[in-house]
């Protein structure tokens, strides 16, 4: 049954090539991280990929005929978001240590850490698997990190299964080599932890042809896979993880007395693509079928096996599972996987409405302890001036030792919170200026993400995370400008097509397309169940507010009741939203001087301007802007 990935005989990508020549994910790196220089070979760090880490270099330092400032991004494997306490106080160190003095919270539940010279690696690597923690498969062309609803639900058997089955999962798909601690523990594993003997005995069963034959990696073979296989685990309504964006999602379906039966299972979903290139394209995931909980685990060896050997080895543009469903149909796949699988699917089980949350502030978790949501604008936990985020982290696990659940929205969730300690975890937070209360946060940006892009990501186009708060004001800005000050719209950015911020399910999503100017996709929706869709190519940035007006305006004018702006825009066409655009007459604004000074004011006063901005919900120069007017108007 098992097609062979490589053969001699067909021409295949550069990269199947060295995975091949690497010895189960050894060569280059091992030899060249004994070398003293300050960067691997473009092999190496292919390979590196596999290990959780990218080598990158600070775009912003750049100088004509000097090398390169070399660092590596480091990110994390945690299935379901779980940190532990003692793994989040060895990241922060580790950041102050080695990298740039903050942490990121990725959008699929993971950390990174930016800035790691490649003498430090090998130390860092170490410590984070002698935390409890570990890098391995975070990147490269294997099963990425499991994702799972952050909710510590105690009292919800659901959700209980949902991490208990992205564990499982992460571990059946889990890399075997040994490569990763011969390289970074000189081949001690740091930590024993035992693997449930289901997963282990679901892995050595060969089924129908889904074990590669006397390979160190009995999933994967020595070429692993066409591309990224990312998958995540869900309940029913609870579409707080994109379950449309991943290659394969799996709902819980439980009895009424809340005992597991089974999975229903979505295929093909995946958002990366290539500007200019029709072939490549951002996919939603079709339904695949039923699965009863006693076979998920050959289910997804079988999923896994179907991509491995048909997916496309010679394009990588078109080696992810989408592009193999979409060239053969949903039908044609699933019954190759029940080939694999030695059986037929059941169908799939009906379920209730999708809807996203983001799970802050303060909720009781089902067992007499409470959980903590805190947002995190952009997933960037850091210092700056008196918003000192890194700082309350750090004291609120330092002093009470709790385990997290980082989000898909890239925010975290501290829990196993006893009651009492509630009124101190509040003052810390109140001390370091972040705000617990997520109805004082603003809409445009609870409800936004941005990819890290530039100086950093080598596949940046234009900027992404440092401009979009400056974007989400100038945006809030045009809704109050038309009268719709408090809408709240899903908006996302990324630098470059990739979509890592999954923009192609927003409502108004951002694609780097040159410097300076973003691919607009309009037409997701609130929970991210339907997919947007280019509007316009290029949108130079400083022309966001005059493009968004008359959308705004037509949206306010026609829309019905509590219809999205995403929706808005499917329901109404882009031909309709393109006709009014251009008849539209833009509405008066007040005058404003170009380049004038700006005006500063002391830390403390800019603490409680930005404070009343949140608890206000409006931008912080409206603020600024009435006190002035009031000011003179007593003159």
């Amino acid at each position: 049954m098992v097609k062979t990935p490589v053969s001699p005989t067909r021409k295949v990508s550069k990269l199947e090539n060295i995975k091949e020549r690497s010895n189960f994910l050894r060569e280059p790196l091992k030899t060249e991280l004994l070398e003293d220089s300050t960067h691997f070979s473009q092999d190496a760090v292919q390979i590196l990929k596999f290990h959780g880490s990218y080598q990158q270099d600070n775009r912003d330092n750049r100088v004509k005929g000097q090398e390169k400032d070399y660092q590596m991004m480091l990110r994390t494997r945690n299935p379901g978001g779980f940190i532990p306490a003692q793994l989040y106080s060895t990241l922060d160190r580790l950041s102050d240590e080695y990298g740039n003095q903050t942490l990121r919270v990725t959008t699929r539940q993971g950390f990174q850490l930016h800035g790691i010279l490649k003498k430090n690696l090998k130390s860092a690597i170490a410590s984070i698997v002698k935390s409890m923690g570990s890098t391995l498969g975070a990147c490269g062309d294997l099963n990425r990190n499991v994702m799972a609803p952050a909710a510590p639900y105690k009292n919800r058997p659901d959700y209980q299964y949902a991490w208990e089955y992205a564990d499982k999962i992460a571990d059946l798909l889990r890399p075997q080599t040994n490569a990763y601690y011969e390289i970074w523990l000189d081949g001690e594993k740091a930590i024993s932890v035992e693997e449930d003997p289901e997963v282990v005995a679901a892995r050595q069963r060969n089924g129908n042809g889904t074990i590669v034959k006397d390979s160190e990696e009995p999933l994967y073979g020595q070429h692993y896979m066409p591309r990224k296989f990312k998958c995540s685990v869900t309940v029913p309504g609870d579409n707080s993880i994109d379950l449309y964006t991943h290659d394969v999602s799996l709902v819980v379906i439980t009895d009424d007395n809340g005992e597991l039966l089974g999975f229903n299972v979505l295929t093909g979903g995946g958002m990366g693509r290539t500007h200019n290139k029709e072939e490549t394209f951002a996919r939603l995931a079709d339904p695949l079928g039923y699965v009863a909980k006693e076979d998920v685990f050959d289910l997804m060896k079988a999923i896994l096996a179907t991509q491995r050997d048909y997916g496309d080895r010679i394009q990588r543009r078109h080696a992810r599972m989408k592009y193999l469903i979409a060239d053969w149909g949903i039908d044609k796949f699933r019954g190759k996987v029940e080939e694999y699988l030695g059986k037929a699917l059941e169908p799939f089980k009906p379920l209730p409405e999708w809807k996203y949350e983001d799970y802050l502030g303060w909720h009781e978790q089902g067992d007499g302890k409470l959980f903590l949501g805190l947002s995190i604008e952009n997933g960037r936990v850091k210092d700056e001036g008196s918003f000192q985020l890194k700082t309350a982290l750090k004291k609120i696990t330092d002093e009470y030792a709790l385990p997290m659940r980082l989000t898909a929205n890239h925010n975290l969730i501290f829990y196993e919170i006893d009651p009492e300690h509630r009124a101190s975890i509040d003052n810390i937070l109140v001390h370091c200026g972040i705000v617990s209360d997520p109805e004082k946060i603003d809409t445009l940006t609870r409800y936004s993400m941005a990819c890290p892009a530039l100086p950093t990501c080598g596949l940046a186009i234009t900027e992404s995370e440092r401009a979009l708060p400056g974007i989400l004001e100038r945006i809030r800005g045009v809704l109050h400008h038309v009268g719709l000050g408090s809408q709240t719209i899903v908006i996302r950015m990324t630098g470059c097509p990739n979509g890592c911020a999954r923009p192609y399910m927003a409502e108004l999503g951002f694609v780097g397309s040159a410097p300076g100017m973003y691919q607009i996709w309009l037409g997701g929706d609130p929970h991210q169940t339907q997919l947007a869709q280019p509007y316009i190519e290029k949108l130079p940035e400083k022309d966001i507010e005059s493009f968004l007006e008359p959308l705004f305006v037509y949206y306010k004018e026609e829309k019905i009741h509590k219809e999205s702006f995403g929706q808005f825009c499917q329901r109404v066409g882009f031909d309709a939203l393109k006709t009014f655009s251009e008849s539209y007459s833009p509405k008066k604004r007040r005058r404003v001087r170009k380049n004038q000074h700006r005006v500063s004011v002391p830390d403390a006063m800019f603490a409680r301007l930005k404070q009343a901005s949140q608890d206000e919900n409006r931008p912080m120069n409206h603020i600024v802007q009435q006190a002035l007017e009031a000011y003179f108007a007593e003159e």
